[in-house]
């Protein structure tokens, strides 16, 4: 927790700058400069560790801002959008101060005068080299765009701004999407399971947790080969390690995040193997 520690200290976020410092100091409630430059980015897989707190800080506080920014993007903030973003809070164990400024980011990326822009191009600039640090960052988002069971057009359009911003194709946005979609319908599977005390689907089924659901977590077709389901496999479980994100500047608080990321992607493997008897 070395990057809150600094962060309390009263100087991190004057380092931070921009107007992802800005933001962050409203929500401590201290006052930072706007127009400070943010440090640049470290292009280095693995990057020095006050800059790994310096891209802890960065995520930290777009993610839930902009968060904050997507729920708002219909007009109308529900219940279940809110629920999702606490959801998050729960799932990273956050102190009571942490979680108030949490909250506090969500509350700023609700406000009309919030500069997405702005605010994904110092991330951008700050993490941007670290590929698998903006994917989990789009992950999060399109999920908090379900947030309330759909996705509406305005989050849509809000998705297609950041994506492209973030250098994320459409391509790639799509098969988020989809592996994002598949996530929470094993999560549901596993819900209903525990409510009905029943075994887990069959894998060649059409429902909750399918087989569909399975491939789309490994983002491969059904027309792939065992070996290219394998390497998708080996990828995407590289792409979403905890401690590989740790690295690069995931803060430490996500990594149970990032550990239930991997926990679905085994899952959808062994559907996958399951209907396949892949040796």
């Amino acid at each position: 927790m070395a990057w809150w520690g600094k962060l309390l200290g009263g100087t991190f976020g004057f380092m931070l700058g921009g107007p992802l410092g800005a933001i962050l100091g409203a929500a401590l409630g201290h006052q930072y400069d706007k127009g400070l430059k943010a440090l640049p980015g470290s292009g280095q897989q693995e990057v020095p560790p006050d800059q790994q707190e310096l891209n802890q800080t960065a995520f930290f506080t777009a993610t839930f801002a902009v968060m904050g920014h997507i729920a708002k993007a219909d007009g109308v903030v529900s219940r279940e959008e809110i629920r999702f973003a606490e959801a998050v809070m729960q799932q990273m164990d956050l102190t009571q101060e942490q979680r108030q400024t949490a909250i506090n980011l969500f509350q700023e990326g609700k406000k009309q005068d919030f500069s997405l822009e702005e605010v994904l191009d110092q991330f951008h600039s700050r993490v941007g080299r670290q590929r698998n640090l903006i994917r989990m960052f789009m992950e999060i988002q399109v999920q908090a765009a379900y947030g309330d069971g759909k996705k509406h057009a305005a989050e849509h359009r809000i998705l297609e701004s950041i994506s492209k911003r973030l250098g994320i194709s459409s391509m790639e946005l799509g098969m988020i999407e989809q592996m994002v979609l598949a996530s929470i319908h094993f999560q549901q599977r596993e819900q209903q399971q525990r409510h009905s005390g029943r075994e887990r689907p069959r894998p060649g089924g059409t429902g909750i947790g399918s087989l569909a659901d399975a491939y789309a977590m490994l983002e491969v077709g059904k027309s792939a080969s065992d070996s290219e389901v394998k390497k998708a496999y080996r990828r995407m479980l590289s792409r979403h390690h905890p401690d590989k994100l740790a690295s690069t500047g995931l803060p430490e608080e996500m990594m149970k995040v990032a550990a239930e990321k991997t926990h679905r992607i085994k899952q959808a493997y062994e559907i996958i193997n399951q209907s396949r008897c892949m040796r």
